[in-house]
């Protein structure tokens, strides 16, 4: 399935190790990786997924792979790391946190129902848009599940969305082979989101989402879907998962940006969609500092590798 390239003009990208650093932090940190014990990050109260989810695997010792040098240089080796979220609310992906008995609404699938997960869904009729054409619509319930929606329209009664998808928090299980998702990987959209609550904590313990503009037709699991424009072996599929090198050096970065770093040579993130090169997802939040943010900016992608996590599946 498709998805829009990200527009240039929704700029601003990232996920942490377990850290002691904050937004309050000072550049003299310690900037070890692993500076302390990982906490297990949480949705509405519920553990994102189980202890054993690639989402929550340290790569940080992962084998480079094969094709990474051909991956990195296809997203771009001097083009800059970016954080598509920041001061203005209309950049990000928002998402809600309902409890577990909240009223759950008939979906209506205009695009991608065979590869949806049938409603009804517990998504309030007031839940915030994603802006911009994917008008994604993200809910973590109390009940240890999300609920996630893509191309999505309120209606008299519910919702109608291009698809939909349905993710169980105490499970590792997958989508079906070759099923979408409300993301172009097939991959859950929520738990790859930098949130400030994690960001002011000062530790983002799971990896992280980002997009690439050209992906190869083929996904790595976690993903179960591809959108690729070409067979070419030298841009990645979705489902690659990249990683800030251990020896690409973090002195200077503070504050919210340090801990996205931290987390980006822990955890790395999942090519998830087809978009902007290296634009990393957050959630929209007042807490968000641009000046900080922008330290991102200064990151190549050459500083960046392909850990080995499974094969293509074509």
């Amino acid at each position: 399935m498709s998805r829009r390239v990200a527009l240039a003009a929704l700029a601003a990208a990232a996920f942490a190790v377990a850290c002691t650093a904050s937004a309050s932090v000072p550049s003299t940190a310690s900037h070890a990786v692993g500076a302390t014990t990982a906490s297990v990050p949480r949705l509405a109260g519920c553990a994102m997924f189980p202890a054993t989810n690639p989402w929550r695997k340290d790569i940080s010792h992962a084998k480079v792979r094969r094709y990474s040098a051909a991956w990195v240089r296809s997203a771009g080796l001097r083009t800059d790391l970016h954080a598509d979220f920041g001061e203005n609310q209309h950049y990000g992906i928002p998402f809600e946190t309902v409890p577990a008995d909240q009223k759950k609404v008939p979906i209506r699938f205009t695009a991608y129902g065979d590869e949806s997960d049938p409603g009804p869904y517990p998504v309030p009729l007031d839940a915030r848009v994603e802006s911009g054409s994917d008008r994604h619509v993200l809910v973590a319930s109390a009940n240890c599940h999300l609920y996630e929606l893509y191309g999505a329209y309120r209606t008299t009664r519910g919702w109608k969305a291009k698809s939909g998808a349905v993710f169980n928090l105490n499970s590792n299980a997958l989508r079906p082979a070759g099923w979408t998702s409300a993301d172009a990987a097939g991959l859950p959209i929520l738990p790859g989101l930098v949130r400030a609550s994690e960001v002011r904590a000062g530790h983002i313990d799971h990896a992280l989402r980002f997009t690439v503009s050209t992906t190869q037709r083929g996904y790595i699991h976690p993903a179960t879907h591809q959108a690729g424009a070409t067979n070419s072996r030298l841009v990645p599929p979705m489902g690659a998962r990249f990683r800030l090198k251990a020896s690409y050096s973090l002195h200077g970065f503070h504050g919210q940006a340090l801990v996205i770093l931290r987390c980006l040579k822990k955890y790395g993130m999942f090519v998830a969609d087809n978009g902007s090169d290296w634009y990393i997802t957050g959630a929209p939040s007042h807490y968000w500092n641009d000046d900080d943010l922008n330290q991102l900016k200064t990151v190549p992608g050459r500083a960046f590798e392909v850990v080995a996590t499974g094969r293509i599946h074509r």
